[in-house]
């Protein structure tokens, strides 16, 4: 039962806290009824110890299950001290769960007195897990949380403990570290955990202190915290093709800008080309926040964590730092940015369709408005949905990464998760809308390598003139985002390949298409040109000034050589004459 998923019903929760409630009673009985001083049940997931013990002639009774390999509890693991003072354990052993139960002092004039000294019967069940104690307060989902009990009955007041101590080692998942603890026991009444009479120690050495000052059912309910492999900084070959990527996109869209403004006002919209525009200026805005906050700069990790003194239950057993919004922010930003760059790349495909294809020289006067509507509504309901269905303050982790700022991907085992953001939110609406440019690929291509039998003059085009335009639109289209599914599903040498050409053809896609689209355009070479010729036409203004000097021989040898300004001497003769 302890292996089995339990529902969460009132039904079965109620049978299971019965079936705790008959294995103290049990605990308790086990010995008395078999007329022996120590009894034991041990199963895989499962243990029942009693003992029955003179409380004049003990000081304290310890039960300790010490850890094993198998994970499962055995029976040379479980240990019972029926007389000691303190806390001990083994040398040489680690103790999963233990607790100790100490009784008040007995007086020798309470001892002269009896006939017969009173008897103790005790009673501690440890269960693996705490499948039997369904909270509502705490949830787990990847701790294993042990519950020890401990029942004790005697007929004089000497029965009643006076220290309770409990030690639990958790078994914290792998890449994670402790966060806060909380001690506490089982209150039949509530249904629930409770802290009252219960106190927390400290957690050295992997292990939890609890004291309390009454029996029943305790347990450490802990909470730990991811320990993340946050992202590098992006490798030389990102950096310098997203730098060549800005450069380009900025140099595009100010030619096609000032390009459409010295247009007459009458040819601006039916030439205008702002599918283009607006895919390049979505493209910078995603390049630009990518490289300036793709980064988490709020790291959990590097945050210094101590224990809380005091005694709260935590809400789960994993803790989520609270969000500080910039990495969420950002992961937002480059969600809508990227989904944007993608929408108008459809929508500049559909536009050279409709061109080619109809043989018309313009677009319907609802197009402009229209493709707006598309190219940046779209995009923008996605990311909205998104981050309203998943997001909260508490726990970012379910609509972006840690480890750097993007939509999430993975589940708590490091697998692909498609119920995260990641598949539904940008993989499934990219991988329709690059299935869709594919198509326009290809309608396009048909359109320009058919050639018109009727049309006699029809001059061939040349196959490179072809593949050019065909390998342009491909490029605008993104249609090198593809390789981007087959790095998700390939492995070994075949992903590395895969990544490398992906990260090339991805990070240079700006540049390219500022080669393709604007550096081919004879427009584009008259302005460089008539830039570099008004720069060399350019000239400084010097000034000068000629001298004629006439060398005075002086009679004196040593004598130093002096020289006369011509000119000078010249004007001051005329004056004299």
């Amino acid at each position: 039962m302890l292996n089995a998923s339990v529902p969460d019903s009132p039904e079965e929760n109620s049978a299971t806290l019965g079936l705790t409630l008959t294995l103290d009673k049990l605990s308790v009985n086990l010995s008395s009824s078999l007329n022996t001083s120590h009894s034991q049940v041990v199963q895989p997931n499962l243990v029942v110890q009693s003992a029955h013990v003179p409380a004049a002639g003990t000081q304290g009774v310890q039960f300790t299950c010490v850890a094993g390999t198998s994970g499962h509890f055995v029976d040379n693991r479980i240990q019972l001290n029926t007389n000691t003072s303190t806390i001990v354990v083994g040398s040489g052993s680690i103790a999963d769960a233990l607790m100790y139960v100490r009784f008040p002092p007995v007086s020798e004039e309470a001892v002269s007195s009896r006939q017969q000294p009173s008897d103790v019967s005790l009673g501690f069940v440890l269960y693996q897990n705490n499948r039997f104690f369904r909270s509502r307060l705490y949830r787990t989902s990847r701790a294993t949380v042990r519950v020890l009990s401990a029942s004790i009955e005697g007929r004089e007041r000497s029965a009643v403990p006076q220290h309770v101590e409990m030690l639990f080692r958790p078994t914290v998942p792998s890449a994670a570290s402790l966060h806060d603890f909380a001690c506490v026991f089982w209150d039949y009444s509530l249904q629930d955990w409770s802290t009252v009479g219960c106190s927390k120690g400290n957690a050295s050495d992997g292990v939890l202190r609890c004291f309390c000052n009454h029996t029943t059912n305790f347990a450490a309910l802990w909470s730990f915290t991811e320990n993340y492999e946050y992202a590098q900084a992006l490798e030389v070959i990102s950096i310098v093709g997203l730098c060549f990527s800005i450069l380009g996109l900025l140099v595009t869209i100010i030619h096609h800008v000032r390009e459409n403004l010295e247009r007459k006002p009458g040819k601006r919209q039916n030439k205008s080309t702002v599918a283009l525009l607006c895919m390049c200026v979505s493209l910078l805005a995603f390049i630009i926040t990518f490289l300036s906050g793709v980064e988490n700069s709020n790291r959990q990790g590097e945050v210094q964590v101590e224990i809380s003194q005091t005694n709260i239950i935590p809400g789960s057993d994993q803790h989520v730092h609270r969000d500080h919004g910039s990495c969420s922010a950002v992961a937002a930003l480059l969600h809508f940015f990227l989904l944007a760059t993608f929408m108008w790349n459809g929508v500049f495909g559909t536009e050279v369709v409709l061109l080619v294809r109809t043989l018309r020289r313009s677009l319907p006067p609802y197009w402009t408005p229209g493709s707006m509507a598309v190219g940046w509504g779209v995009p923008a309901v996605i990311m909205l949905v998104t981050l309203g269905a998943t997001y909260s303050v508490d726990n970012p982790l379910e609509y972006r990464q840690e480890e750097f700022c993007w939509l999430a991907a993975l589940d708590k085992s490091k697998h692909f998760d498609f119920g995260k953001p990641m598949f539904w939110g940008f993989l499934l609406p990219v991988a329709l809308i690059l299935i869709y440019n594919i198509v326009l690929l290809a309608l396009i291509s048909l359109t320009t390598c058919r050639t018109d039998p009727d049309l006699a003059s029809t001059k061939p085009s040349p196959l490179r003139k072809k593949f050019l335009i065909s390998f342009s639109l491909a490029v605008v289209l993104g249609l090198s985002w593809t390789l981007g599914y087959l790095v998700l599903v390939s492995t070994g040498h075949t992903h590395l390949v895969f990544s490398i050409v992906f990260c090339i053809c991805t990070t240079t896609q700006g540049f390219q298409i500022f080669i393709l689209f604007t550096a081919r355009r004879p427009s584009f070479r008259a302005a460089v040109s008539h830039s570099v010729q008004h720069l060399s036409s350019v000239s400084i203004p010097l000034h000068s000034a000629k001298y004629m000097l006439w060398k005075s021989w002086g009679t004196t040898r040593g004598s130093t050589e002096c020289y006369r300004d011509l000119s000078q001497e010249r004007s001051f003769t005329s004056k004299e004459l």
